[in-house]
């Protein structure tokens, strides 16, 4: 089928800047996420002086501290890494909902493409899945969807 002219970003970093928010808790899993953005990244071309990295507590600080990183425009994407695993209180709801809709609201209202890499799991098992295990590496699907987002707002602004 023909379609009508396509616009999309591609996987190319140039002169991008990205920031990984990295939450603290959970870090045994987490750092498998941060290592597989990080890997994504220089792959696709950056150098570390385009890559910084900011810890937080936890998922629910991670809203306020994107939002004070997309208003000092020093980088083209968020890319935000942390794992939320259900236990037995109702806690989980409360801290994964909140981390979503804050981070969603940050790239709303800010234009800076906030890239969604909180793991949210049932188990232990399930996030060291998806941290680089089984399942793939979601941080380093985050940071993918980052450098695609950033290419593809600067050409909708060509």
């Amino acid at each position: 089928m023909d379609y009508p002219r396509v616009i999309e970003g591609d996987l190319q970093v140039r002169d991008q800047r990205f920031v990984i928010l990295a939450s603290r808790f959970n870090e045994f899993v987490v750092e498998g996420l941060v290592r597989g953005a990080l890997d994504t990244l220089r792959r696709h071309g950056a150098s570390d002086k385009q890559v910084e990295i900011v810890r937080v507590p936890g998922a629910y600080d991670m809203p306020l501290v994107a939002r004070r990183l997309a208003a000092s425009r020093r980088h083209d994407a968020i890319i935000a890494l942390g794992a939320v695993i259900r236990g037995q209180t109702p806690h989980f709801d409360y801290v994964a909902g909140e981390c979503a809709a804050g981070l969603s609201r940050v790239a709303a209202e800010t234009g800076i493409p906030v890239a969604f890499g909180v793991l949210t799991t049932e188990t232990v098992e399930q996030a060291v899945d998806r941290a680089g295990g089984k399942a793939g590496n979601k941080g380093a699907d985050a940071a993918v969807t980052a450098l695609e987002l950033v290419n593809l707002l600067r050409r909708l602004e060509s």
